[in-house]
């Protein structure tokens, strides 16, 4: 089957390139001129991956992409943008999206992005993985994206619970930020890997009696983190 993508983008011209450029690599593109006509196709069900513009008559794709993250919808979405501004490239990320690409860009990149999606997609959503993490005094919920600690329920962004199932793939072993950055962002979304840093701060408040000491999300200094098989057993390595 091939994989359906959603370009919704209001200029013809590029747009028509897209499809042409997306059918060569055996994908089945579908075309939305505005932000409107693109969520009536992607509310039809079936598309794997979005391409959208920001800058679209009426709706904007920062309210597209809102609007699908509300309806619970995790499909990737990659942002088509002639403003290279970081705010803009924050504001797409924070909104949802999981990469973002300035026009006039390289065919070749683009192409590379939707493959490296792809691939985490896929490693993502395999059959084969848990549903359910117990990590520290949490229990995370791999599917709905919540943890359960001190007995309330607590939302979960996508990529904190990537990076759980990341480090709980190599329970024992150091995974480096950089290996986090390219399997949880993927190709060049964040330029620093302080990024990886900040979200395994968030994720110690959730999983760790004392996020100061942690014993079960650990820092290996000048690798990254290590998920502790058996806490009881190791010291704190901050």
């Amino acid at each position: 089957m091939k994989r359906r993508i959603l370009v919704v983008e209001d200029d013809a011209h590029l747009a028509d390139g897209l499809r042409i450029n997306l059918e060569l690599e055996g994908y089945e593109p579908v075309l939305a001129g505005s932000a409107e006509d693109g969520l009536d196709l992607w509310q039809g069900g079936g598309i794997e991956l979005i391409l959208l513009d920001v800058m679209l008559p009426g709706m904007d794709g920062f309210a597209f992409c809102r609007q699908v993250r509300n309806e619970g919808d995790r499909v990737p979405v990659l942002f088509l943008t002639a403003r290279s501004a970081g705010q803009d490239r924050i504001k797409g990320l924070d909104e949802g999206g999981d990469d973002y690409i300035t026009k006039p860009f390289d065919l070749a990149e683009l192409l590379a992005r939707i493959k490296s999606l792809f691939r985490r997609q896929d490693w993502f959503r395999a059959q084969e993985a848990p549903n359910t993490l117990r990590i520290g005094k949490a229990e995370v919920n791999l599917r709905t994206y919540q943890a359960v600690a001190d007995g309330r329920t607590i939302d979960l962004k996508e990529k904190e619970v990537m990076i759980l199932r990341l480090l709980s793939e190599h329970a024992g072993e150091p995974v480096d930020r950089e290996t986090i950055l390219d399997r949880v962002w993927g190709f060049g979304a964040y330029p620093t890997t302080r990024t990886v840093d900040n979200f395994i701060l968030a994720l110690r408040k959730i999983v760790e009696t004392d996020p100061r000491r942690p014993r079960h999300i650990l820092t290996v200094h000048g690798v990254g983190y290590r998920l502790a098989t058996d806490p009881d057993s190791n010291a704190p390595e901050d």
